[in-house]
């Protein structure tokens, strides 16, 4: 199903968050979904690279860059070694780089938008905290919905059989 989320809006009204920004689809997976888990850094992308170089069992990792414009959080390496590892997508609140690679990859990303400047490695980075996505709550272990239409958040996993 192309069109998700509004399905998913329509049927879970009341456990569906719709995050309220306008993300560019940069991956090759244009709708994913999965557990969350999360990350919070700003201009380093150390945590990054770290968590997606463990297995991703289908997980989404949120990465909350705070909106930086001046750094991406993510490229083609990291991509790549997101889907060697499993992972089902990254949502990038902040900018990512390599666009063109990632965007062949069976990866879902989602990010504010691109910068071709890489990042600092510092090794610092908040992993597995609650994050606050402009006023949604997004906890490790929420589950995230993503396609063309944006991102939804629920505490509990949904059951998309009962889509129409």
């Amino acid at each position: 199903m192309d069109d998700l989320l509004p399905e998913i809006c329509d049927q879970f009204e009341e456990s569906a968050h719709w995050i309220p920004l306008q993300w560019i689809d940069v991956g090759g997976k244009p709708v994913f979904y999965g557990p969350v888990e999360t990350l919070r850094c700003f201009e380093d992308n150390s945590k990054v690279r770290e968590l997606l170089g463990q297995p991703g069992y289908g997980r989404i990792l949120v990465v909350d860059g705070q909106g930086s414009r001046r750094r991406a959080l993510l490229g083609d390496q990291l991509a790549l070694k997101a889907v060697e590892n499993g992972w089902s997508g990254v949502v990038v609140v902040g900018y990512v780089r390599d666009v063109a690679t990632i965007g062949k990859l069976d990866l879902g990303v989602k990010a504010l938008g691109v910068c071709p400047v890489k990042t600092e490695k510092r090794g610092l980075g908040d992993v597995g905290e609650e994050l606050r996505v402009e006023g949604i709550s997004v906890c490790p272990g929420d589950y995230l919905y993503a396609d063309k239409n944006g991102v939804v958040i629920s505490k509990d996993e949904l059951d998309l059989s009962l889509l129409s």
